[in-house]
């Protein structure tokens, strides 16, 4: 087994759960593609007054999905998409074709990803790295309205 070089423990911090607040982020996408909602959340936690505790995000889809990725180089969600396209092709030979021939491979791009993130929140903060941001990502090819459940579960100011 291999350990780490070096490695230092913040000391704990701890609080009461005692909220749970949540709230419904609506929004449209555009078609196939990323949409950073990190703003949102921010503002969310916010006017919850959230302090310390977790913020858990729930897409309410199966052909879109919720992922943490960076934020700093767009050409990085342009290389996922590309990934994504090359796992799940429309011309799969898919039998699930109810919608259109993007209609299985969103589902399959669904399931390798995620439908909830939890994220922990730190004083009031997403305690997200310095190059991560939250998104959206449609799977089908025409805009749709997407819901994203928000729920912040803590301690608040």
């Amino acid at each position: 087994m291999s350990r780490p070089t070096a490695s230092s423990l913040s000391a704990p911090s701890a609080v009461s759960a005692g909220k749970i607040v949540s709230a419904l982020l609506s929004l449209e996408t555009r078609g196939t593609g990323f949409s950073d909602i990190t703003h949102e959340a921010a503002k969310f936690l916010r006017s919850a007054g959230a302090h310390e505790g977790a913020l858990t995000l729930f897409i309410r889809h199966t052909s879109a999905s919720l992922t943490i990725q960076e934020n700093a180089d767009p050409s990085v969600l342009v290389d996922l998409d590309t990934a994504l396209r090359r796992l799940a092709p429309e011309d799969g030979g898919w039998v699930h074709d109810t919608e259109g021939p993007d209609d299985m491979p969103a589902h399959v791009k669904t399931m390798l990803t995620a439908t909830s993130l939890q994220i922990p929140v730190l004083d009031g903060e997403m305690a997200l790295g310095t190059w991560q941001g939250i998104y959206v990502i449609e799977h089908r090819a025409r805009p749709h309205r997407r819901e994203v459940v928000l729920q912040f579960t803590g301690s608040t100011i």
